[in-house]
């Protein structure tokens, strides 16, 4: 017992100083190109890559603000032949800092983009944000920030039991609580989970709205990848943290990519991508 208490603490430890960064976050789309000038003319962001694998029947595109080895990119992925997804409840948008909202939103207008929510602060707080959608329904939150080196902010995901996903993320993941924020007057609190602060760096926030325990996760939204420095040893964390483990660690089938997948308490999958073979897999 002595000796399970003493490789426990290790490997939880170990979470805490393993080198970390969320990676990219992945979804499916209707229409690939559809979707990429939208991102690209209206959000700002440049293709990074785009492969088809017609073996397997499905194509995906890299977008951001900046090259993948130092940003947090979206992956799209385009299922030959599915025009469209089901994203559900628990999904709730994906963040981008700009510095002038209303221009932003003008601009999304002018090229027939859905804005759902016109520039203005945020309910109980200052910041002036502003919500559109892109082609298939995902919702963006658009941030009025100074210039940061993360435009691509963040990833909003509804939970059943707030502090046991903070207690999950910090533990299992190693991530840090940044803050928490309670609005009784509107029935919900959250909370912003990352790996640096949130100016300068991708982070999740995780909402609870009062007395709702469960979503439907829909079939749009998959999954946010992470890197790491061991696969192997992140797995482990994760089950001692009573995590669901849904790929055992280990390589990939042609590319060697070594990564392991697994669920949060709420069922919410990540990916975590061994760091080196990343770096290598962008060669």
């Amino acid at each position: 017992m002595a000796q399970a208490a003493v490789s426990e603490g290790n490997v939880l430890g170990w979470a805490k100083t393993d080198k970390r960064r969320m990676l990219h976050v992945v979804y499916r789309v209707g229409n690939l190109d559809k979707t990429i000038k939208f991102y690209t003319e209206c959000l700002g962001m440049k293709l990074l890559r785009r492969r088809d694998i017609p073996e397997e029947s499905y194509a995906n595109a890299f977008l951001g603000y900046g090259p993948e080895d130092s940003h947090f990119v979206v992956e799209l992925t385009y299922n030959y032949g599915v025009d469209k997804y089901d994203i559900g409840t628990g999904f709730g948008h994906f963040g981008i800092a700009v510095e002038d909202v209303a221009k932003t939103v003008d601009l999304v207008k002018a090229k027939g983009g859905k804005v759902t929510r016109e520039p203005g602060p945020v309910k109980g707080g200052k910041t002036v944000i502003a919500f559109i959608e892109d082609p298939d329904g995902y919702k963006f939150e658009l941030l009025e920030r100074g210039p940061t080196p993360e435009p691509l902010c963040q990833v909003m995901l509804r939970v059943g039991d707030l502090d046991r996903s903070i207690k999950f993320y910090e533990k299992a993941f190693g991530m840090e609580l940044l803050r928490k924020r309670d609005n009784p007057d509107y029935k919900y609190t959250i909370a912003m989970m990352g790996y640096g602060p949130e100016d300068k760096s991708a982070v999740l926030e995780l909402t609870y709205n009062y007395g709702v325990m469960e979503y439907d996760k829909g079939n749009g939204y998959a999954q946010i990848a992470i890197g790491t420095d061991d696969v192997y040893k992140t797995a482990e964390a994760i089950r001692l943290c009573g995590g669901k483990i849904t790929r055992e660690p280990g390589p990939l089938p042609v590319i060697n990519t070594k990564i392991t997948a697994c669920l949060d308490p709420d069922g919410w999958k990540s990916v975590f991508v061994d760091n080196a073979d990343f770096l290598k897999e962008l060669e």
